[in-house]
């Protein structure tokens, strides 16, 4: 059995894990090392991609910097997570607003060490990627379109850092982004539907806030009839082979989200299309191994 300051210490643990959402982080690292694989350095043995040493610090210093940013996140919205995810909050609430900011600048700290071992264009690449985090978290997330424009772009930038890294200016790279750039976009707005009590009471200017409702799932169908153009273009232009499943896939999920979306009406209804989202989004991480099955077999050598 274990003791009453043990269990408070691993209550302790489970709320760090929740506000640094670590399940977040490592699905984006695996997209980072399969990105790597078989997007962005086809040509390389799959082991040099996977035993590179330069790649571990750009991933750790993106894991360590989006951890940091998830934390200054949780610290200047505690009183709006208050009220629109009570239980959560209270979790997060085990660890102190001192503890938090103590763990942000470790964090940030920690992730330009990493840096400094790949280049110092890395490290400056890495502290306005920082800066940029803190920024939205203080400022622009309270701004309609500004705010939901940045989020989904610092978002994409750990993708931008290897791609970067790699020097692949392929334009199947650049359609790839836009896709989940789009996905992401469409996951901030329906967000702000999800959070809209709170941001009212916490007087954000956010689309919903701002807009409306309707207005907001204008744009939520205007962002899916967009991220057509992207899949569209990856399943009839490219060769990205049984990948091209997944994306059939993601237009029907795409079509049963805008059904949902125009009769959604409560909170709950929102939960389940940014689920959707989010499962368009893991699903599509793990697909690109469809690009080349045969890949591991012919290459890590």
């Amino acid at each position: 059995m274990l003791s009453r300051k043990q269990k408070h210490l691993l209550l302790k643990f489970f709320s760090l894990f929740s506000i640094v959402r670590g399940y977040n982080i490592l699905i984006i690292v695996i997209a980072q090392y399969l990105t790597s694989v078989y997007i962005l350095a086809p040509n390389l043995p799959v082991r040099h991609v996977i035993f590179d040493v330069n790649l571990l610090m750009i991933v750790l210093a993106s894991s360590a910097a989006i951890a940091s940013g998830y934390i200054i996140n949780s610290f200047y919205d505690s009183e709006k997570d208050l009220i629109n995810r009570p239980r959560k909050t209270m979790l997060d609430r085990l660890v102190s607003q001192r503890t938090k900011l103590s763990g942000y600048f470790i964090l940030n700290f920690i992730s330009v060490i990493f840096a400094s071992y790949v280049s110092f264009r890395a490290v400056i690449f890495f502290s306005l990627y920082i800066f940029g985090i803190w920024f939205y978290s203080h400022k622009l997330k309270r701004y309609p379109f500004v705010g939901n424009f940045v989020a989904s772009t610092l978002a994409v930038v750990p993708f931008f850092a290897v791609f970067i890294y790699y020097r692949n200016f392929d334009i199947v790279i650049f359609v790839h982004a836009t896709f989940l750039f789009l996905l992401i976009a469409m996951r901030e707005l329906v967000k702000d539907l999800e959070n809209l009590k709170g941001d009212l009471a916490q007087n954000y200017h956010t689309i919903p806030v701002v807009y409306g409702e309707h207005v907001s799932k204008r744009m939520l169908t205007l962002l899916s009839v967009l991220t057509l153009i992207p899949t569209l273009l990856l399943i009839f232009n490219f060769e990205i082979g049984y990948m091209t499943y997944y994306f059939f896939g993601s237009i029907a999920a795409l079509i049963i989200f805008l059904v949902i979306l125009w009769k959604s009406k409560r909170k709950l209804h929102y939960v389940v299309l940014h689920n959707i989202l989010k499962f368009i989004i893991v699903v599509g991480v793990f697909s690109i191994v469809l690009i080349d099955i045969d890949l591991l077999l012919n290459r890590f050598i």
